[in-house]
Order: structure tokens, then C-alpha cells, then sequence
């Protein structure tokens, strides 16, 4: 999985960069890669990677193709493939996703559901 500071992804698909400082209210939703340094307060959708940094923040839900989370997030995540919570991440909510990686020092509240099983019940369901 690529690392936070990847600008590009595999498809060489460039990143939209939320800058720390930056709220966004209201659902966002975006058709390629976000890196998130700021806050949302609403649903988000990222068609490919979700990427959250140290002071990112996100109230609401969240759908994304692959997730890297250093952020807090107060709602569910739903994730298509990788969700990656590395070690400052916070989750108050539910989690699906079709594979997880929890480093040390990550935290989460709530369901967790993983697998292909798990995610596919997710969609029909979106």
C-alpha cells in the first residue's frame, strides 16, 4: 500500500489535497485520490484512495476504494478494498472493509467487519 505522502497512485492519478485549516460542510465527493489534512463535517465518497494525515478529521461517513487513516473519524468507514489505520488513528463507528491493517497505537470504537463477504453485503446495501 503507498505510503501517505504518495502524490500518485499506480494509474499515475493525481491526489486533491484538502490543506490543514481547510472544513468543508456538507457531503464531498470526489472521482479520483484525496489526501485530507483538514476537517469534513458530512459524507464523504472517494472513488479510489482516501488518504487522512495527523490532524485530519472527518464527521460523518465514509466510502472509499482504499483508506490510509492517521486522522479522527466520528462515523462509519466503508472500504472496498485496504483500510489501513495507522498508529494516531481514531474511529468512533463501524468499520467494513475487505482487508485491515491495525499498527500499533491506532484505536477504534465500534463493529468491525472484514472480508469479501463483509464488503460486498456493504454495497448491496449502499
Amino acid at each position: 500500500m503507498p505510503g501517505l505522502n504518495d502524490a500518485n497512485d499506480k494509474e499515475g492519478t493525481m491526489t486533491t489535497v484538502i490543506a490543514k485549516g481547510t472544513v468543508i460542510e456538507g457531503k464531498f465527493g470526489c472521482t479520483e485520490n484525496v489526501r485530507l489534512d483538514g476537517a469534513i463535517h458530512g459524507e464523504v465518497k472517494v472513488d479510489k484512495r482516501f488518504v487522512m494525515g495527523d490532524t485530519s478529521y472527518v464527521q460523518g461517513n465514509i466510502h472509499a476504494r482504499d483508506a490510509a487513516i492517521k486522522g479522527r473519524i466520528k462515523g462509519d468507514i466503508h472500504v472496498k478494498e485496504a483500510l489501513h489505520l495507522m498508529d494516531s488513528a481514531v474511529i468512533e463507528g463501524n468499520i467494513t472493509a475487505k482487508t485491515m491493517v491495525v499498527d500499533e497505537g491506532a484505536r477504534y470504537n465500534g463493529a468491525c467487519r472484514i472480508g469479501e463477504s463483509a464488503t460486498a453485503a456493504a454495497s448491496k446495501n449502499a
